[in-house]
C-alpha cells in the first residue's frame, strides 16, 4: 500500500514538473492570452489566439524571431476595448507594441518599463487614464512613443528625458499637468508634441546655447549687431528668438499647424526632428549634385545620394517645379504636414532646404534601394528577393498606406504607389516613400483641379478619366504593385508586345489566370521556392484592389487585415459572386472560370478611355 501511494506521489510530482516546464516555455503565450482575456473583441481579431498551442508565433497579429520569441504585437485599429495587463512585462524581446486607435481604458502598466528591447510604443487614440509610468524612462532603445489622444493625467515623468534614442514623442490631447521637462531629449520636440493639455505649462524656451554658427551665403543679416554686447548672451538670444516667436504664434492661432522660419534665419534651427539645411550643406554632401550620385529620377525630380558632415548618409530629393516668387509659407506648411506622418513603414523626412531657386527634401538613405530595383536592376552580387521578403514587403507597405489614409489629419493620398516608391531598409522592411509630394508640388493650385500625377500602368481608370484622386486610387496602385512583387515585371512594358502579350501588367496577369497558368506569371527568380496557396491569396488581394469600380476596392486597413489572414476568403467569394452576376446580366463578357473574371469589363467605355 505504501509503495503504491509513493508511486502515485512520484507520478503526481512528475506531472506537476511537466506542467511547470510547459508553463515556463509558454510564458509569452500566457501573457498574450491574459491580454486577450482582458479585452472585448467584437470583430474576433484575436480568434486565432489559442492558449493550447506551444507558443503564440502562429497567432495572427503576432510576430516572432527565429527563437520563437515575440517581437511584435500589431493590434491597431481593431475595435478592442478593456484594459492592458501587467503580464505584458514578460515579453522581454518585444520591439513593437501597436495598440493604437482602439477603446482601451485603464492605466498603462508600469511593467512596460521592463521591455528593454522596445522600439515603438503606440497607444494613441484610446481612452487610457492614470499617469504616464516613470518606468518608461528605462526603455533605452525606444524610438517612437505615442500616447496622444487619451485622458492621461499627472505630470510628464522627467525620466523620459533620459531616452537618448527617442525620435518621435507625442503626448498631445491629454489631461497632463505641471511643467514640460526641457533637459535631454525633450529639447528636440515641438509644442505640437504637448498641445491640447489645458493644465500643462508652456514649453520653456531656454535651451543651452550652441556654438555660434558661421554665416552662410544665404543667411547674412543684421543679427551680428545684436551680439556686440556679449557673445554668449547674443548667441542665446539668437537661438531662442525663433522659439519665442513660434510659441507666441501658436498661442495666438493654436489651430494653425505650420512654422515660419524666414529664409534669412539660422539654418541650424530644428523643428522637432525636422532640420532646415543650408543649400551649401547639401551641395557639399552631394558633390554639387553630381550625376555620379544620382539614385533615381521621377516625376518630382532627381534623388541624390549624399554624406553629411557628421558622416551620415542621406537621400536628397531635388524637387522639379516651375520657379515662382513667394510660396515659402505654403511650402513649409506642406513640408511640416509630411514630417508629422511618422510610422515605421513610412520614409521619415529628415529635413528640407528652401531658397528662392531651390526646394530640396532630405531623407535617410535606404541601403537596399527600392522594390523595383531589387526586382529588376539588382547587381549580380545581390540575391533576389525571396518569397518571405516579398510577403513582408506586401504587408509593410500596406500598413504604411493605411496609416496615411486613416491616421493622418488631413489624410494623405499618395497618388503614385508603385514598386519604385516602396523602399527597403537594411532589414528589407518596406518603407513607403514620396508620400505627400503630389500635394506639395501642387500647393500653388489649391483651388483648381491639378494634372493627373502617377505612372502609367498604376493609374486607376477613374483617376485617369476625371483627374480626381482618393484613397481608392492608392489602393489600385497598391494592387498593381503586388503584381509587380509576384511577377517581377513592370506595370507597363512594351517588350511584352513581342510575344503578343498585353503591355499592361494587370491585363497580362488576367490573361494568364484565365488560362490557369499560375506558374507562368510567378517571377522566375524565385526558382519555384514559393507556396502556391500564398501566391493565389496575394493575387486575390491584388485583384480586389484593382477592381474597376473604386467602390468595390477594399480600404487599405482592410487590405492589412486580409494579408494578416482575416477576411480574405469571404471578401473574395463575395467579389466572385458579384462578377458572376454581372456576367449573367451581360453575356458579352468573358466566360467564367472559377479563378478570375475580368473586373473592368463592366465599366462604361468613357470611364476607361482617359481624359478628353
Amino acid at each position: 500500500m505504501f509503495s503504491a501511494t509513493k508511486a502515485s506521489l512520484i507520478l503526481l510530482l512528475f506531472g506537476f514538473l511537466q506542467l511547470l516546464v510547459k508553463v515556463s516555455a509558454n510564458v509569452e503565450g500566457d501573457a498574450l492570452n491574459a491580454l486577450k482575456s482582458s479585452l472585448a473583441d467584437p470583430n474576433n481579431v484575436l480568434q486565432s489566439w489559442d492558449p493550447t498551442l506551444v507558443n503564440p508565433c502562429t497567432w495572427f497579429h503576432v510576430t516572432c524571431n527565429s527563437e520563437n520569441s515575440v517581437t511584435r504585437v500589431d493590434l491597431g485599429n481593431a475595435n478592442l476595448s478593456g484594459n492592458l495587463v501587467t503580464q505584458l512585462g514578460v515579453l522581454t524581446n518585444l520591439q513593437y507594441l501597436e495598440l493604437y486607435s482602439n477603446n482601451i481604458t485603464g492605466n498603462i502598466p508600469t511593467e512596460l518599463g521592463g521591455l528593454n528591447n522596445l522600439v515603438s510604443l503606440d497607444l494613441y487614440l484610446n481612452k487610457l487614464d492614470g499617469e504616464i509610468p516613470s518606468t518608461l524612462g528605462n526603455l533605452e532603445k525606444l524610438r517612437f512613443l505615442r500616447l496622444n489622444n487619451n485622458t492621461l493625467r499627472g505630470e510628464i515623468p522627467r525620466s523620459l528625458t533620459k531616452i537618448a534614442s527617442l525620435q518621435v514623442l507625442d503626448l498631445s490631447n491629454n489631461n497632463l499637468t505641471g511643467d514640460i521637462p526641457v533637459n535631454g531629449s525633450f529639447s528636440l520636440f515641438t509644442p505640437i508634441s504637448f498641445q491640447n493639455n489645458p493644465n500643462l505649462n508652456e514649453l520653456p524656451v531656454t535651451p543651452t546655447p550652441p556654438v555660434s554658427p558661421s554665416p552662410s551665403p544665404i543667411s547674412g543679416n543684421s543679427r551680428t549687431g545684436a551680439i556686440a554686447g556679449g557673445v554668449a548672451a547674443g548667441a542665446a538670444l539668437l537661438f531662442a528668438a525663433p522659439a519665442i516667436a513660434l510659441a507666441w504664434w501658436r498661442r495666438r492661432k493654436p489651430q494653425d499647424h505650420f512654422f515660419d522660419v524666414p529664409a534669412e534665419e539660422d539654418p541650424e534651427v530644428h523643428l522637432g526632428q525636422l532640420k532646415r539645411f543650408s543649400l551649401r550643406e547639401l551641395q557639399v554632401a552631394t558633390d554639387t549634385f553630381s550625376n555620379r550620385h544620382i539614385l533615381g529620377r521621377g516625376g518630382f525630380g532627381k534623388v541624390y545620394k549624399g554624406r553629411l558632415a557628421d558622416g551620415s548618409l542621406v537621400a536628397v530629393k531635388r524637387l522639379k517645379e516651375e520657379r515662382t516668387q513667394g510660396g515659402e509659407l505654403q511650402f513649409q506648411t506642406e513640408v511640416e504636414m509630411i514630417s508629422m506622418a511618422v510610422h515605421r513603414n513610412l520614409l521619415r523626412l529628415r529635413g528640407f532646404c528652401m531658397t528662392p531657386t531651390e526646394r530640396l527634401l532630405v531623407y535617410p538613405y535606404m541601403s537596399n534601394g527600392s522594390v523595383a530595383s531589387c526586382l529588376r536592376e539588382r547587381p549580380e552580387s545581390q540575391s533576389p528577393l525571396d518569397w518571405q521578403k516579398r510577403k513582408r514587403i506586401a504587408l509593410g507597405s500596406a500598413r504604411g498606406l493605411a496609416y496615411l489614409h486613416d491616421h493622418c489629419d488631413p489624410k494623405i493620398i499618395h497618388r503614385d504607389v508603385k514598386a519604385a516608391n516602396i523602399l527597403l531598409d537594411e532589414e528589407y522592411e518596406a518603407v513607403v516613400g514620396d508620400f505627400g509630394l503630389a500635394k506639395l508640388m501642387d500647393y500653388k493650385d489649391t483651388h483648381v483641379t491639378t494634372a493627373v500625377r502617377g505612372t502609367i500602368g498604376h493609374i486607376a481608370p477613374e483617376y485617369l478619366s476625371t483627374g480626381k484622386s482618393s484613397e481608392k486610387t492608392d489602393v489600385f496602385g497598391y494592387g498593381v504593385m503586388l503584381l509587380e512583387l509576384i511577377t517581377g515585371q513592370r506595370a507597363f512594358d512594351l517588350a511584352r508586345l513581342a510575344n503578343d502579350d498585353d503591355v499592361m501588367l494587370l491585363d497580362w496577369v488576367k490573361g494568364l489566370l484565365k488560362d490557369r497558368r499560375l506558374e507562368a506569371l510567378v517571377d522566375a527568380d524565385l526558382q519555384g521556392n514559393y507556396i502556391d496557396e500564398e501566391v493565389e491569396q496575394l493575387i486575390q488581394v491584388a485583384l480586389l484592389c484593382t477592381s474597376g469600380s473604386p467602390g468595390e476596392r477594399p480600404k487599405m486597413s482592410e487590405v492589412v487585415r486580409m494579408l494578416e489572414g482575416d477576411g480574405l476568403a469571404e471578401r473574395w467569394e463575395e467579389w466572385q459572386k458579384e462578377e458572376m452576376f454581372r456576367q449573367d446580366y451581360n453575356p458579352v463578357h468573358h466566360p467564367s472560370t472559377n479563378w478570375i473574371i475580368d473586373s473592368t469589363s463592366h465599366i462604361p467605355p468613357d470611364e476607361l478611355s482617359g481624359p478628353r
